[in-house]
């Protein structure tokens, strides 16, 4: 009776042992760092996705506080922007209260400001060292910006491995949740769905004109017209991706010279065309 009461004993205590290895693999495959979610937000757009991604990767999250706060007034924090570039020097920011030696991946988020990232994040690049860490930029922007700002960030931080980031334009935060979280999966290595690569670009027919034109039109900071095309298929509808050609606006002389751009522009089923990004 001893030695069957002693097997049953056994063979309870490594079913624990297997189901609790079980759950590690499967937490460990969810969330395979330790993660921080640092963001600088200024309209709570960018707060909003640095949430989400916290809230589905179950990670820590920190806001960056400035000591002397930006006015929420656009044009004023435009103006002391560029006081302070000219100056060149960025916002002082409050300590962190976050430990990064403790993370293993750190994502960090921002809004797209004159082309990168917004200044708080240039003083806290300054501030912290990411050496040997999985960083994730994450953004959000009027027309673009996450190339160029994550190109910036390794720059800044050439020790760390920059992986590829998210960004969306304010325009579509609507749509934010349903993007992060397919992002998250390609993060996280379980994507759902993996789109094809663009074929080859083609000259714009009358029909792809169109689309661009409905896709760009309103928007005050394009003045482009597009030349070459290639189209995929995605889970919300077809994507297109526009090479084309933006010239300056007439009511903005002082504007750079024309220039060659991508724009992706996505249709969905009974939707007019939005452009969710240019590339410049």
């Amino acid at each position: 009776m001893k030695i069957l009461k002693s097997m049953l004993l056994a063979a309870i205590a490594m079913l624990v042992v297997t189901s609790c290895t079980q759950n590690n693999q499967k937490s460990q495959k969810e969330a395979p760092h330790k993660v921080l979610v640092l963001y600088y937000s200024l309209t709570s757009n960018t707060r909003a996705v640095a949430q989400e991604i916290a809230k589905r990767l179950d990670a820590d999250i920190e806001e960056i506080t400035l000591v002397e706060p930006y006015d929420t007034a656009f044009q004023a924090t435009i103006d002391r922007c560029k006081a302070e570039r000219k100056k060149g020097i960025t916002p002082e920011i409050k300590p962190l209260k976050s430990n990064i030696a403790d993370y293993e991946a750190v994502f960090i988020g921002y809004p797209v400001w004159f082309g990168t990232y917004a200044p708080p994040i240039a003083s806290l690049l300054d501030k912290i060292d990411l050496s040997g860490k999985k960083v994730v930029p994450f953004c959000t922007f009027g027309s673009g910006g996450l190339e160029s700002s994550a190109k910036d960030l390794a720059e800044k931080q050439p020790n760390a491995k920059v992986l590829q980031g998210y960004g969306v334009r304010a325009a579509r935060m609507d749509a934010m949740p349903k993007e992060v979280e397919r992002f998250l999966d390609m993060y996280l290595d379980q994507p759902t769905f993996q789109p094809a690569d663009f074929p080859e670009q083609h000259p714009v027919n009358a029909d792809e004109a169109a689309i661009f034109n409905a896709a760009v039109n309103g928007y005050p900071m394009l003045n482009a017209t597009a030349t070459t095309v290639a189209s995929r298929t995605v889970p919300d509808g077809i994507e297109y991706l526009f090479t084309a050609m933006d010239k300056p606006r007439e009511d903005k002389p002082g504007m750079p010279p024309a220039s060659e751009i991508k724009v992706y522009v996505l249709v969905e089923k009974d939707k007019a065309p939005v452009f969710t990004k240019v590339v410049r």
